[in-house]
């Protein structure tokens, strides 16, 4: 789906699937050929399909070819590699964030993201270890359950154990839970971070 973009006498494109293409440049008021976006678009689409037919037996019917605009495989590949890395960003945010919370009052602390629901619960008593928990509510893939777990400040990313049911509930159908125990240094770390 093409979009058209109009800011002032900025005229842009859109090429919008899973993940957008941009395009944009100044529209005048003279349109001289070099400046005026339209015209450019058009002129770099009919010489696309001018190269398009050279190169192929079957010439493409109309005037123009746009499908060097549209986003390549490797395009593709490297947005998905970019929003992984988003998604890790946010994930350890965001784990750090409910693991304070959770450690501040006891209780769990909640997100919720596009495919899921995450839950975090800490609880330090003097004296004692610090226990940690996991909840996630919804479908992840196993490699993403690991590196959330893995970003859980002061545990150990071998030393999680699947549960059965959390400390004060049993589990729901659609959720799973791992639990271990938290370096106590590191808890109080978090703690002062604030």
């Amino acid at each position: 789906m093409l979009f058209k973009v109009k800011v002032q006498r900025w005229r842009g494109a859109v090429w919008a699937e899973e993940d957008p293409a941009l395009a944009g440049r100044c529209r005048t008021a003279r349109g001289r050929l070099g400046d005026d976006f339209y015209a450019a678009l058009e002129a770099d689409a009919k010489a696309a399909r001018a190269r398009y037919n050279s190169e192929h037996s079957k010439p493409l019917p109309g005037r123009t070819y746009v499908g060097h605009l549209l986003p390549t495989q490797n395009g593709y590949d490297r947005y998905q590699l970019e929003a992984g890395t988003r998604l890790v960003r946010r994930l350890a945010s965001v784990i750090k964030d409910l693991t304070r919370g959770s450690l501040h009052d006891g209780y769990e602390h909640p997100a919720d993201f596009p495919t899921f629901r995450l839950g975090i619960l800490a609880r330090a008593d003097d004296g004692h270890e610090t226990y940690a928990a996991v909840r996630i509510t919804g479908s992840v893939p196993d490699d993403l359950a690991a590196v959330i777990l893995r970003h859980v400040p002061g545990c150990d990313p071998k030393a999680w154990f699947p549960e059965y049911a959390l400390p004060s509930r049993p589990l729901l159908p659609a959720e799973q839970a791992w639990s271990t125990l938290m370096d106590p240094k590191a808890a109080a770390q978090l703690l002062d971070e604030d």
